[in-house]
């Protein structure tokens, strides 16, 4: 009834979660999150890509301005040449005007004396191609001498003056003609190297302008593809955040809900064996005893003298544990098991050697009176031997004299000793009180 009872309210109860399924997930869980991460990863590499992009066209758009602002100077260097250049011509063209009204002014004056300078020309020319008389040959020829020499000696002075200075005028109006004509050349040849380089650096200030327009375009392009990864980036960094908060959580409920499975099943297990202990019409062992862990119960009450593997005072281990006890103790079976040995065995007194099945053994020894025949089938906790008022066989058990009585128990697994401890209900070193 009590079995039916317990298996209806854990029929009631709803099913508890399946660690394999929450391990299942939180595995695809960890997937996502690796190629979110490799995701990212990409992006920030794209983000690093684009930030050296973006810093070289942010130095060729610096380089450009630099540049701009040569070809500025090199345009007002080469405006204020040109502007030097027309001044220079501006003065020649000046100067040339006040010659030329020099020349003008001359003219006129030797326009004005035209007729005079006719008559003397002329009475040249008749000298030229009549000589004057000598006055001692022909005395009759002397006044028109005399008029001669004194038209002459009057004009001439004059004249020569004149002379002078519009040879002097002329010869100047001519040498300034000729480097004007000079001037105007070599300016005309500069003014046209200067509208070339001018026309030139207008080019490659139109070109570096349109260039500059077209780098800063693409700086912003790139500065606006940066802020879209970059929202990715943050977007996919707080996913991988939260999966990596969801596979914790998975994980944390995976391992309780293995932990709870494993406590029910050991509780299940627990409760089967201690339900298959409670049996006492059994005629075999209900559980495997590798599967009786921590359900056997102390076969004596006293204390441990010594444990498994403790030093057995002659340079040995000990292959069991030896628990002292009181005189005329009750020893119990510590499982269900079939007698295989019941006598006396050398100095250890009365042994008793249990088959447990499995190929697991239980010996116990150092009892004066054991109860039980060969073949028979025991209980788990129920009396199989007697301890004595004291141990003569405690010498050879724990290597000391006559006294309280000691048990020793031992546990083999295929003839090898094992540690019985993992078996017990209570650990090892606490006091055993049966």
């Amino acid at each position: 009834m009590a079995l039916s009872l317990s298996l209806s309210t854990a029929t009631a109860q709803p099913p508890p979660p399946d660690p394999d399924a929450l391990s299942r997930e939180a595995m695809q869980k960890l997937v996502e999150k690796q190629a979110r991460e490799a995701e990212l990863k990409a992006i920030e590499q794209r983000l690093a890509g684009n930030a050296e992009a973006r810093a070289k066209l942010e130095a060729e758009i610096a380089g450009i301005r630099s540049d701009r602002a040569a070809l500025n100077k090199a345009l007002l260097d080469t405006a204020a040449r040109t502007q030097a250049a027309e001044q220079r011509v501006s003065a020649i063209e000046q100067r040339l005007a006040l010659l030329q009204s020099s020349e003008a002014a001359i003219r006129r004056s030797l326009e004005g004396r035209r007729g005079l300078i006719g008559e003397v020309l002329a009475a040249l020319q008749r000298i030229g191609r009549r000589p004057p008389p000598a006055v001692l040959v022909r005395p009759e020829d002397i006044l028109e001498a005399v008029r001669a020499s004194m038209l002459l000696g009057a004009v001439v002075p004059d004249l020569r003056q004149e002379i002078e200075v519009l040879g002097t005028d002329l010869g100047e109006l001519v040498r300034l003609r000729e480097s004007i004509g000079k001037e105007r050349q070599a300016i005309a040849a500069e003014m046209e190297q200067l509208a070339g380089e001018r026309q030139r650096l207008a080019s490659l200030v139109e070109a570096r302008r349109d260039r500059e327009a077209s780098a800063t375009r693409d700086a912003d392009t790139q500065r606006g593809q940066d802020t879209a990864l970059a929202a990715q980036a943050r977007s996919l960094r707080d996913f991988v955040e939260r999966m990596e908060k969801e596979i914790s959580v998975a994980t944390r409920a995976a391992d309780a809900a293995r932990q709870a499975l494993e406590a029910e099943t050991r509780e299940q297990r627990q409760r089967m064996a201690a339900l298959a202990f409670k049996d006492p019409a059994r005629l075999a062992p209900k559980i495997a005893f590798a599967e009786a862990r921590g359900l056997l119960p102390w076969p004596v009450a006293g204390s441990q003298l010594r444990g498994f593997g403790d030093s057995d005072g002659a340079g040995g281990s000990t292959r069991g544990i030896s628990v002292e006890t009181r005189p005329g103790a009750l020893v119990s079976a510590p499982s269900d098991a079939w007698v295989v040995y019941a006598g006396p065995f050398r100095s250890f007194g009365q042994l008793l050697i249990l088959n447990a099945g499995g190929g697991y053994y239980l010996l116990l020894a150092g009892m004066q009176r054991i109860d039980v025949a060969l073949n028979q089938f025991v209980l788990a906790g129920e009396p199989v031997a007697i301890m004595g008022e004291t141990s003569e066989a405690a010498s050879t058990i724990v290597g000391s004299g006559a006294g309280q009585p000691v048990l020793y128990i031992e546990f083999r697994k295929d003839g090898v000793s094992v540690d019985p401890g993992p078996w017990w209900t209570k650990p090892l070193g606490e006091k055993v009180r049966g």
